[in-house]
């Protein structure tokens, strides 16, 4: 989705004596994380902080961290050795960047601070790949000097896999808007771009894998062709998963499309009547926010880090289950003056959430206290 970089005011002295170096790690381009690195590098830059970006080259084409003020490298390992080395403090995004990051700095042979922001990840998994998850977390928690959760649930995994120091570092995302003197006009165009003049509009936003639960959504789909008229679902995101969705899509004639990785996804999500979040699992989930923010009704799993994330301002259901899933939107398409009351209860609760300011300062607290430490 599209963001705008946040203005800080400048510093009348750089952060820090010397500036702090500091190594922003990212696993891969997932929209949640990518967002708040390009955030919080903002923030970090305006405030004297040398920021190293190490993440893969099709994050730095879509979310310009070098625009942000920020060193860019990519995310081969030697890359991120060297990055590390001329570092004061490194902070990987993700299990798997933290187990990278902890790599890097154990090649190196360097005692430099690591922090690692849990973003989300999933449920315990069964067989080995379970196995596997449970000893990276565990590693990544160990080995952290700190660690960040996403949401509340994150906190306590983290604990529980060993984390010395695990702390509530809520996630602010970009706030996003829809380009145009005319929000309500350009809506229209968008709905008539996608043949929605006359039906509701549903949509999903997110890469295609598993654990997005599109297979589920499909099934609730099926349920929606018996209502009149028949909305459209639409699918923004690309991944692995298109192939066996398109089959489903075509040989039961679900009104569904798959428009692939879009950039204007948050101009496709002001558009709809109803947005839908069927994942196995979320921490704090982009599209939430976004939806809420923009007003829009949302059916959402009961999940992860979503109960804390919405509040009572959207409609949660049990993951896995189509009927719940199909009826809640079904519900929702309905009746105008519920997804309205949802509107205004989504834009209150999205007041609530931290600011990009406060998560900077929050991030800055942690880096100066890790620092003092090694004074």
């Amino acid at each position: 989705m599209s963001s705008s970089p946040v203005s800080f005011p400048a510093p009348a002295q750089p952060y820090g004596r010397p500036p702090l170096r500091t190594v922003q790690v990212l696993g891969g381009a997932g929209a949640g994380s990518s967002a708040h690195v390009r955030s919080l590098t903002t923030g970090l830059a305006a405030r004297g902080v040398r920021v190293t970006v190490c993440a893969p080259v099709a994050a730095e084409g879509e979310y310009d961290f070098t625009g942000a003020g920020a060193q860019f490298t990519p995310d081969a390992a030697s890359a991120l050795r060297a990055a590390c080395a001329g570092a004061d403090l490194v902070h990987a995004h993700g299990v798997r960047a933290g187990m990278r990051a902890a790599l890097a700095l154990r090649g190196g042979g360097l005692r430099v601070p690591l922090v690692v922001t849990w973003h989300g990840g999933t449920p315990e998994a069964p067989g080995p790949f379970g196995r596997l998850g449970r000893l990276l977390e565990r590693h990544v928690a160990r080995t952290a000097a700190v660690v960040l959760g996403a949401s509340s649930d994150q906190v306590d995994l983290a604990r529980l896999r060993g984390a010395r120091d695990a702390r509530l570092a809520a996630v602010a995302v970009p706030v996003t808007a829809v380009d145009g003197p005319e929000p309500v006009a350009d809506a229209d165009k968008t709905r008539a771009e996608l043949g929605v003049v006359e039906r509701p509009l549903v949509i999903a936003i997110g890469s295609l894998v598993a654990r997005r639960g599109y297979s589920v959504l499909l099934d609730a789909a099926r349920a929606w062709r018996a209502l009149d008229p028949v909305p459209l679902l639409v699918i923004a995101g690309e991944g692995p998963l298109r192939a066996e969705l398109s089959r489903r899509i075509e040989e039961e004639g679900l009104p569904v499309r798959l428009l692939g990785r879009r950039r204007d996804a948050d101009r496709l999500l002001a558009a709809a009547d109803v947005a839908v979040l069927p994942s196995r699992w979320e921490g704090r989930s982009l599209l939430a926010q976004e939806a809420l923010r923009a007003g829009v009704a949302l059916v959402a799993t009961e999940v992860g880090g979503v109960p804390e994330l919405v509040g009572n301002a959207a409609v949660l259901v049990p993951y896995g289950d189509p009927g719940a899933l199909a009826g809640a939107v079904a519900a929702l398409l309905g009746a105008p003056g519920r997804r309205a009351d949802l509107a205004e209860a989504g834009r209150a609760q999205a007041a609530t959430w931290p600011s990009e300011d406060e998560t900077v300062a929050q991030v800055l607290s942690v880096y100066d206290e890790l620092m003092e430490r090694r004074r």
